[in-house]
């Protein structure tokens, strides 16, 4: 006489497909953003040739290729902080303010007299200040992230104004400065640029292979999911803001060493930028999708932009019609695409 079949036997079957498709799902998906990387390449080629064609003699010159990959690394860190913020449903207004404040509060007579270490730790704490603070407004005080960064970056800017008086402040710390000079590359590649790649490497590795970098995405897919999954969501969206934070005080550092100064109007439109090379890299506004890699060669196609249209003499303008193009392409291939898994 047959048994009839138990609650567990007849959802078996019903696990084993939810299981392959589940597999199915995330093979179109990796294959989907490798796409969108292998066109990110693509279009970063096409504008190399461009620079090639239209200025061969500037653009083409290792000092040229250095001074891109340089300008790249600085809005380049605080991209990957904000490529984590936003992959968990977050924004933040702040980075340039915060890189600002950050390089005024280091480059201060009294900061200079610690040396290279007293720069370098005023920069990254001033940072981290204000990413907790950023996080426990949005964490712990229910604020909107639109409206408590917003806050931050008005008082960050007004807080480097005041410490400046609107006058640069200029480093005299030769340790410092020297990182800057040709003498100190390794291998013909600068400093930053090197810091650069160990960030983009670190925030990789957490993204996409710790349990940090899952619960990120999972509070940016459905926050009250990952709640009901044991998931802390207050506390990893504080410890968001705090690495976005860190991010922009080593990017302030970094602008330190590049500029050689402190000035109120360090990081101007950064969070700007930030944000649009992100979403052309392949992070999801709406959050629980991002990606470092992506991100990383949105900033390197916008600051080749930049620096092809300073070769050929255009006018700003043009630049930022471009830029908008590329933004609203960007996400009309991010809508499609979702279009497409729904």
């Amino acid at each position: 006489m047959t048994q009839p079949a138990t609650a567990a036997q007849q959802e078996a079957p019903t696990s084993a497909a939810e299981s392959a498709g589940t597999q199915e799902s995330s093979r179109r998906l990796g294959l989907r953003w490798d796409v969108r990387s292998l066109s990110l390449l693509g279009v970063l080629a096409v504008l190399v040739a461009v620079g090639g064609i239209t200025a061969p003699d500037e653009f083409l010159a290792t000092s040229n290729l250095q001074l891109v990959l340089t300008q790249a690394s600085v809005i380049g860190v605080v991209t990957v902080g904000m490529t984590f913020v936003i992959t968990s449903g977050g924004i933040d207004l702040s980075v340039g303010a915060i890189v600002a404040l950050a390089s005024v509060w280091a480059t201060t007579v009294a900061t200079q007299e610690f040396g290279f270490a007293g720069i370098l730790f005023t920069a990254v704490i001033v940072g981290v200040g204000c990413g907790l603070v950023n996080g426990l407004l949005i964490a712990y005080g229910r604020m909107v992230p639109f409206i408590a960064t917003l806050a931050m970056l008005a008082s960050a800017r007004g807080l480097a104004l005041q410490i400046t008086d609107g006058s640069t402040q200029i480093v005299s710390v030769e340790s410092v400065l020297d990182l800057g000079a040709r003498d100190a590359y390794i291998l013909g590649i600068p400093p930053l640029v090197l810091i650069f790649a160990a960030v983009t490497v670190i925030g990789w590795l957490l993204l996409n292979r710790t349990t940090f970098g899952r619960r990120t995405v999972a509070v940016g897919g459905n926050a009250e999911a990952a709640r009901l999954a044991g998931i802390d969501v207050r506390r990893q969206r504080l410890y968001l803001y705090l690495l976005s934070g860190l991010c922009c005080g080593i990017a302030a550092f970094m602008l330190i060493v590049l500029a050689g100064s402190g000035q109120n109007t360090n990081g101007n439109l950064y969070e700007l930028d930030a944000i649009a090379a992100a979403i052309i890299g392949g992070t999801l506004l709406s959050g629980g999708r991002g990606t470092v890699i992506g991100s990383v060669l949105g900033v390197l196609i916008f600051t080749t932009i930049t620096n092809i249209f300073a070769l050929n003499n255009l006018e700003t303008a043009v630049q930022q019609i471009a830029k908008g193009a590329i933004i609203v392409a960007a996400v009309l291939v991010q809508r499609r695409s979702l279009h497409g898994d729904a």
